[in-house]
Order: C-alpha cells, then structure tokens, then sequence
C-alpha cells in the first residue's frame, strides 16, 4: 500500500475518512468547474466548521500544500479549479442559517448555504436579499461572496459586497478572523470586509457571513419592449438609466439570443423582434405605477416594435431563464465573458461585438444587466476545431481591448479566475497590481491560497 504523504497523513487524523477524498475517483468531481477545465486535485476535504478548516490550512501552511477552495462549482472562470493539485476545500457541506435577526435586518449563513435559500428565508421573514445570479437554485453563498457575483437587481441595489455586513474567514497560517461588524454603520479600521469580497479565495476562506436583509418591495411590475435593431434599444437603454428613478432590473436579448429561444419556444416572442429589454420595477404601488409609465414613454424610438406593461414580473423572466441552458446545449464549451462599460457607453460596445464576431467569423450571443452596462458575451465555438477556436480567441483579445477603451472592466460579476488572468495587466496598471501583489503576499506569503487565480 502506497504510504500517504505526510500532510495528508495528518489531515487524516484531523477528519473523518468520508470526509477526506483521495480515491481519483472521488477526487473527479472536483476537478472541474463550469468553466469545463481539468486538473485533478491530489485530494478533498470537507469540513463542517469555521475550526476544522482552520486546523486544515496550520496543517498545509506547515507542508506548503496549495489549497483551492471551492462552492458548488457554478462559476466560469475557473476560479475553483486546482490549477496547482494539491488540496481541493469543498465547503459544500457547511450549509447552516445560523441566525435571522429581523429587528437589525441580517442573516448570519455559513458558504455552503444555497443562494436561493437565503431569499427563500428572507422572503418568509418580510425581506429580500439583492444578489441574485442566474444561477441561484444552485450557486452558494460562499461563490456569490468570491466573486461579489450580481444578477438582474444589482442595477438598483447594488453587488453582493453592498449586501454584507461582516464576515467570518480563515487565513493562509490558520488564524481565525472577525471583519466589519452586527451594525449597518462601521468605521473601526481597515475595510476589510470588502477586500475579502470578490477576492476569490486567494487572501483567506470565508466561513460565515452576516448578510443585510433589504424590505421586501411593497409592489413589482414590469414592462417588455422589442425593437427592430440593438442600435435602438442600446439608446432606450441609455435614455432610462438617464432618469432620476432606477428600475429594479433592467435586462438585454439580442437577435440572436432571441432567434434561439424561438426554436425552442415558438410562441414566447414576437417574430420580427431583434432586440428585446425586460424592465423589472417596484415599490409602492403609486410610485411603480408612475415609472411604468415613464419607462414605457422612454422606450419609444423610431426602431421600436411594441412595448407593453407586465403585471406579473415572473413572466419577465421565463425567456432570461430559458436561454443560459440553451446555450450550454448548442456550445458545450463556448467561450462566455461578462464585461462591462458604463451605461453611456453601451451602444459603442454593442455595435462593436457585432463587428468584431462578423470580422473573426465568430457566432455569438449577447444578453445581460444593461441598466449596469454589463453584458454576456458568448462566443459559440468548438474548441475541437483549431479554426473555430483560433478565431474565438483573436475575437476575444479584441473585445477585451474594446471594453478597456471604453473605460470599462473585464468583469462585472463572474470574476476574473484562471481565465481572464492574463488579461488584468490591460485593465490595472503597474503601480495598482504592484499593491495588489503586496496585499496577497501579506496575507498569504507562501502562496498557497487559490495558487494561479485572479493576479498575472
């Protein structure tokens, strides 16, 4: 029997046999992400609290053992792959809503809670929590805080990062720490609640997190508009976010995303439509009338085919929730990025993916949170085919130089991971990545936390 190395021979005494993976076989699952890349971790753990994992990484700071934690693996960017083996920290299993305080509006939930069970919780207490990706039925708590990932409402109330009030996390050496505080109002020290958010688990593990409930709107409704081309619904989507009220949500389907959906659901959207927004409002209901109204006026233009008022915002998002599994069906492996701009800058960005995917050759769909200017890029390759993929990366480079010259970012929710790696040095300059470096460094100076993500 082969003898096991001396840091797993210690993690074996620290955890149960069913809770420390080795067989390969057990290992696979967590060598992936939905990013659809490989590297097999040499093993798994999977602890149940905040005390385990800290003697987990005393354990693999001694060893120098790089350590990859990880949610439920619904991320694209490859920020959970084991890029450098070793340990894979799953904390799937640390799925505890350990308080719901309504008097002080928050939630205290370990990672592994499910996205979608935090809103259930808060919705039967009167509340809502903002962060709401796609993917809510299945992503956790843990991945929305590595990535400060968004959703539709992050056009009104903000990011993951605005929605929590403190957090528990374990260091690189082990060490056990409290940020931000039980209060809306906190000004004691460094802010470190909001470096660890959207970090990607390269500077400590989250193991907790007290995260602000918002009110529950009073009224919601909606308003569905179509248009002859994106050129005039980029400029309706300007001409709303130039008001003094936001909408709740404020979302994009382009010609394509739209001709997909058709296939499969021939009676969902008008046929002549090539662009298509879903304006999500609420609060009371006077003031949700009055918007609707506007919206509706803001949304006409020369390109518009029809806008009409929904009462019910649930059918909204029947054609948004339908399109991500469509894609991944027809483009198992299509290259999907999240950029974005600001608002005012959307329609440069939309005219320009159109160009770049006709001069690379380059099918692709685009939709996403335009009232953020932050858009979804799929380009739909097959990376099997040298050609194909070939073209998708040299439409990719140029889309990224695009967006940075158009003052936006790389990413606006999914993070940057393995993926975008290589592109932060056109976003950061020298001086910014240099303090980038030094902060990881100080905070883990072997570089065993999530080895290979986020910093070039």
């Amino acid at each position: 029997m082969t003898q096991l190395p001396a840091w797993l021979s210690q993690l074996a005494a620290l955890l149960p046999p069913e809770r420390l993976l080795t067989d390969p076989a057990d290992c696979y699952a967590y060598a992936f992400d939905n990013s659809r890349k490989y590297v097999m971790p040499q093993a798994v753990a999977l602890p149940l609290s905040t005390e385990e994992i800290a003697a987990i990484m005393r354990c693999c700071a001694q060893y120098r053992v790089p350590v990859t934690p990880r949610g439920r693996g619904t991320g694209t960017a490859g920020g959970s792959i084991p890029v450098s083996a070793g340990l894979v920290l799953s904390l799937e299993r640390m799925t505890r809503i350990k308080c719901i305080d309504t008097a002080n509006r928050f939630i205290v939930a370990e990672p592994g809670v499910l996205n979608a069970e935090v809103q259930k919780v808060a919705a039967a207490n009167g509340f809502f929590w903002p962060p709401d990706p796609s993917s809510s039925a299945y992503c956790s708590i843990g991945g929305n805080l590595a990535t400060n990932a968004g959703g539709p409402h992050a056009v009104k109330y903000g990011a993951t990062r605005d929605h929590v009030l403190g957090v528990q996390a374990v260091t690189a050496g082990g060490e056990i720490i409290r940020t931000g505080s039980y209060t809306s109002k906190h000004s004691v020290g460094y802010d470190l609640t909001r470096l660890l958010i959207g970090s990607e688990g390269t500077l400590a593990i989250i193991t907790e997190a007290t995260l602000k409930l918002s009110p529950k709107p009073a009224h919601v409704a909606g308003v569905a508009a179509h248009y002859r081309d994106t050129a005039g619904c980029a400029a309706a989507i300007v001409g709303i976010m130039q008001q003094p009220f936001v909408p709740a949500a404020l979302e994009f389907l382009d010609a394509q995303a739209l001709g997909l959906l058709r296939q499969h659901y021939p009676d969902m959207l008008p046929g002549d439509s090539a662009a298509m927004l879903m304006i999500e409002i609420d609060g009371s209901p006077a003031d949700v009338a009055a918007c609707q109204q506007a919206i509706l006026d803001l949304c006409h233009n020369g390109s518009l085919i029809s806008a009409e008022p929904i009462a019910r915002p649930a059918q909204l998002w029947a054609a948004r929730k339908a399109l991500s599994p469509l894609l991944r069906d027809i483009a198992p492996k299509k290259i999907n990025e999240d950029v974005v701009v600001p608002v005012s800058r959307l329609p440069e960005l939309l005219a320009g993916v159109e160009r770049l995917a006709a001069v690379h050759g380059v099918r692709n769909v685009n939709f996403g949170h335009a009232g953020n200017g932050n858009i979804h890029v799929n380009l739909l390759i097959d990376p099997q085919d040298p050609q194909q993929l070939a073209s998708g990366e040299r439409c990719l480079d140029r889309l990224f130089d695009l967006v940075i010259g158009l003052q936006g970012a790389l990413s606006g929710e999914h993070g940057i991971g393995q993926e975008k790696r290589p592109f932060v040095p056109r976003e950061l300059d020298v001086a910014t990545l240099d303090i980038q470096r030094r902060i990881k460094t100080a905070l883990d100076p072997d570089g065993i936390l999530n080895p290979g993500k986020v910093l070039p």
